[in-house]
């Protein structure tokens, strides 16, 4: 069992700047993908960014230019930093780790969920 331990969201005025971060623990074999998404009031979640093993990011058009997403392999983290934040990014923030660990004789691989951190941005 994996546990995700969110932390680094507020309350911050538009145009500021938050980080946040996301330690991961527990039976963990290798971390492939790790990832922030963010919900919004009755609103679906969405990816807002995706960092694989190897240091490729992904990011939501709304996003790009403002955010950069990174990862400390060692320390099982990854961090979401946040500029030029903006009213409508304004949402709970959900990290997401993709991994694999031993099962039996073989590996496993799959997902989990941090508890979601709060980020409002006032305007």
């Amino acid at each position: 069992q994996v546990q995700l331990v969110e932390s680094g969201g507020g309350l911050v005025q538009a145009g500021g700047s938050l980080r946040l971060s996301c330690a991961a623990s527990g039976s963990i074999f290798s971390i492939n993908a790790m990832g922030w998404y963010r919900q919004a009031p009755g609103k679906q979640r969405e990816l807002v960014a995706t960092i694989t093993s190897g240091g490729s990011t992904n990011y939501a058009d709304s996003v790009k230019g403002r955010f950069t997403i990174s990862r400390d392999n060692a320390k099982n983290t990854v961090y979401l930093r946040m500029n030029t934040l903006k009213p409508e990014d304004t949402a709970v923030y959900y990290c997401n780790v993709d991994y694999s660990y031993v099962s039996g004789r073989s590996y496993s691989r799959t997902g989990s969920w941090g508890q979601g951190t709060q980020v409002t941005v006032s305007s």
